[in-house]
């Protein structure tokens, strides 16, 4: 095993179904605000917006939205090879999905790094987003399996400062 570290975590989960479809869950508009954003916004590298299907590419931008969470995050398609990985800038930090398939199922690997290692980012961003992506996988597969949304889309879950750390659905 390798020796866990602050600047970088992965997370991994079995998901039954191809590559190809996994793939456009992460890569299109309409894919990614099916399962895990409210709003999701990609520009290509001239200006225009993605249609709800197009699929992204390197050079695009984004801007992000989350139910129960009033910032945007915004960044740059650093990778999406149109096939099995994809690599953005997020949140200070570079985020990598990687999809291969293993037996009957499509490993996805979600890899965090490039995190800076001051104790406001290992707080936020190596603790926060290693929480938060641990859910999202399981609601991607929740999702993908039975139909079903994990996170809360009607509740507002924000009434106090701590919310986004002691909530498991926002």
């Amino acid at each position: 095993m390798e020796k866990l570290q602050w600047n970088s975590f992965t997370k991994k989960i079995h998901i039954h179904k191809s590559i190809e479809e996994l793939y456009d869950l992460w890569a299109t508009p309409k894919g990614i605000t099916s399962w895990f954003l409210k709003h999701a916004e990609y520009s290509t590298i001239d200006g225009q917006i993605r249609k709800p299907s197009e699929r992204i590419q390197k050079g695009d931008t984004y801007t992000w939205q989350w139910h129960n969470w009033d910032e945007k995050e915004k960044g740059e398609v650093l990778e999406a090879n149109g096939n099995n990985y994809i690599e953005i800038s997020f949140s200070s930090s570079k985020v990598s999905v990687k999809l291969e398939k293993k037996n009957n199922t499509t490993m996805v690997i979600l890899s965090q790094f490039d995190i800076p290692v001051d104790d406001k980012s290992k707080l936020q961003i190596h603790y926060g987003c290693s929480n938060g992506w641990t859910f999202w996988l399981a609601n991607l597969k929740a999702f993908v399996e039975h139909g079903i949304l994990l996170n809360e889309t009607e509740i507002n879950l924000q009434e106090n400062e701590l919310s986004g750390y002691e909530f498991v659905n926002m």
